[in-house]
């Protein structure tokens, strides 16, 4: 069978790169096409239609900016569904521009499934009507999803996180501190992992602050994850009294190595919980009380981060737009990087919580083998 997949950003590559294989394995002869980025490449053994880092806009602004490019990859997406005509349209996340190209498969009469449910329970609630509408089968890694679709009178299938498996396959390779430390050209001392995203914007927004904050902490060093696609050069302007280190393709291990991170708010904190390191969760974007009372009104729920949505209690600080700066990272950084604060310990027994309410599902296999089973 035909497969074409859309993802839309770097988390959604990760994913759709192990469906693709165990789509692969479920169905032997399947053949692949999609929008994605070198992990999908990899996984199918072919180049994407349409890399992801030439769609990956966020905000009003971006989108409205670039909406010219973001409709030419849209016609495109639509076209290769009219001439190929594959037997599933497969969505990761990427709710805008995905659920547009969901509607024409419908029209075209080929099944839509969302392998990630886009987060329509805090931003964007009316979308649960295209996903009603549109998607053959929705598959959800995240298990609160189940009950919120539940009061849309839409039945939704939790496939497990990927997340859990991703982090249990890297543990198994981690090096010592030392050798880590090493392969880095890192000091011996504690580490404060800086998570400042993967975007250009997310990190110029969030950088400065959290830089500014672990810095503070000179018993420490400070080492910031750089993300693919971001060159040493851009992270160098944020620099404070001297280089900071950077490590690339190895953010696990960092983080599984450090005593506390800063990690702007996304998958990210997510990973950081189940690699069991204490952190604060940045996300300034833009650090107006407009701003923040503007997406106050829009967004839904008591929470924003993974860890807190899951657990449905206050896991870890969210620090957000305007109350997301060097002092108040700082002021919660401080408590987590005594040994046996409350605040660390209770944020170490949240973790474990979340673990276990994720389960250990494998989605990516659980997921292939229900579209494979629809299909035929």
């Amino acid at each position: 069978m035909k497969y074409f997949i859309i993802a839309g950003e770097a988390s959604g590559d990760l994913h759709a790169a192990q469906l693709i294989s165990a789509l692969s394995e479920a169905d032997p002869k399947a053949q692949f096409s999609f929008f994605g980025g070198d992990m999908m490449a990899a996984a199918a053994n072919r180049s994407p239609i349409v890399h992801y880092r030439d769609m990956a806009y966020m905000g009003f602004i971006e989108v409205a900016k670039h909406l010219r490019t973001i409709m030419g990859f849209l016609a495109t997406a639509r076209k290769h569904l009219a001439d190929e005509r594959p037997h599933a349209l497969i969505l990761v996340d990427y709710p805008s521009f995905n659920l547009k190209v969901a509607r024409e498969a419908h029209r075209l009469g080929i099944p839509a499934f969302y392998f990630i449910s886009p987060k329509v329970w805090a931003w964007k609630e009316y979308r649960v009507n295209d996903i009603k509408r549109y998607i053959t089968r929705l598959y959800s890694i995240l298990p609160f999803e189940q009950e919120f679709y539940r009061r849309h009178d839409y039945d939704i299938e939790y496939v497990g996180n990927p997340t859990v498996n991703e982090i249990d396959a890297a543990a198994a390779d981690f090096p010592s501190f030392d050798e880590f430390t090493a392969a880095h050209s890192l000091s011996t001392k504690p580490i404060i992992a800086i998570l400042p995203g993967s975007r250009k914007k997310e990190i110029r927004d969030n950088l400065p602050s959290m830089l500014d904050a672990a810095l503070r902490h000179p018993s420490h060093q400070a080492v910031i994850a750089a993300a693919p696609g971001i060159d040493d050069e851009f992270y160098s302007q944020f620099a404070t009294g001297g280089a900071t280190p950077l490590v690339r393709d190895c953010t696990f291990a960092l983080v599984h190595h450090s005593q506390a991170a800063l990690v702007t708010s996304g998958t990210a904190t997510l990973e950081t919980a189940l690699l069991q390191c204490p952190q604060v969760a940045c996300y300034r974007m833009n650090g107006s009380k407009w701003v923040y009372r503007f997406y106050s009104h829009l967004i839904k729920g008591k929470y924003v981060t993974l860890p807190n949505l899951i657990a449905d209690a206050p896991v870890i600080p969210e620090l957000l737009l305007h109350h997301c700066n060097a002092d108040t990272i700082d002021a919660t950084l401080s408590r987590l990087l005594v040994a046996d604060s409350p605040t660390r310990t209770d944020m170490l027994k949240g973790y474990a919580g979340i673990r276990a309410l994720l389960g250990t599902g494998n989605c990516a296999v659980n997921a292939a083998r229900s579209i494979v089973a629809i299909l035929r």
